[in-house]
């Protein structure tokens, strides 16, 4: 895999989400296992140890997931391309380039991008054939953290916030909006409740979303079609996103999975109805 030289965020809001993503991370970790869970278990003790070790876990394959979207490199910078374009190839006139199929320029990433699915804001670059399994492995990660965190969550803020008045509620509903009234931990603990729960409901809707299109042979652009022009069947979609191991990448982005396709020479099943 080609590492990515120019991986900074090039727009003001790119970088502001991604910093914040890599900020929240590691707090709302250290928040779950260090102020949510001793409500719960005796710290350093049985069940305790069992939720770091597995949470610990989590925040491994989030990471370093994340940092796998970021550093590797899905445009088609350095590849061996034809001078002419071939059936169902175009022309790039910013990249002054033949593109493959099912590859788009990126205005932001400055490049084309080799089956390109969409530009991330929350790393910053584009999802392509290359870095997809890590995008993937990120988002059912994150879901399961906070699809995780948010069933103890539930019960931490029930022990703990009164609902007794008007303000307790506004503290619970508007947690950030009510930390500049009343600035407290326990404000902030709300905040960042909210944040996981946000979290679970969206990356829920995207794990479903790109489950959906991944099986089907489809990127983002390709749902608006019918017909599945690069459908070769489930289990060979899998290995074209994720890898021949596929059942093996949620252990570690270390797991060696060779993709089974080169991300270039796509054959459409209806020629007719290719772009």
């Amino acid at each position: 895999m080609k590492v990515r030289n120019d991986f900074i965020p090039k727009t003001l809001q790119d970088f502001l989400v991604t910093t914040f993503v890599s900020i929240i991370i590691p707090i709302v970790y250290w928040f779950e296992i260090f102020e949510v869970l001793p409500t719960f278990y005796n710290q350093w003790h049985g069940w305790y140890n069992f939720h770091f070790i597995l949470g610990t876990f989590i925040l491994f394959n989030i990471t370093t997931n994340f940092i796998g979207v970021i550093l590797i490199d899905t445009s088609i910078r350095g590849l061996m391309l034809p001078s002419k374009p071939e059936k169902n190839w175009r022309f790039c006139a910013v990249c002054e380039c033949v593109a493959p199929p099912r590859s788009w320029h990126c205005n932001i990433c400055k490049t084309c991008i080799l089956k390109r699915d969409h530009h991330c804001i929350f790393t910053g670059c584009c999802i392509g054939h290359n870095n997809f399994r890590y995008f993937f492995m990120f988002v059912i990660y994150i879901f399961a953290a906070t699809l995780y965190a948010s069933y103890y969550n539930i019960f931490y803020i029930y022990n703990s916030v009164e609902l007794g008045s008007y303000m307790s509620i506004l503290k619970l509903v508007f947690p950030l909006a009510m930390i500049f009234v009343e600035y407290t931990m326990n404000q902030l603990f709300l905040f960042l409740v909210l944040i996981v729960t946000v979290g679970c409901v969206f990356t829920g809707v995207l794990f479903y979303f790109h489950t959906n299109l991944m099986i089907n042979g489809m990127i983002t652009y390709e749902r608006k079609f019918k017909d599945r022009f690069y459908d070769t069947g489930t289990l060979n979609n899998l290995a074209i996103c994720l890898g021949e191991r596929w059942y093996l990448t949620w252990i570690s982005p270390f797991v060696q999975s060779n993709l089974t396709h080169d991300g270039v020479n796509w054959v459409a099943q209806d020629t007719n109805k290719s772009k």
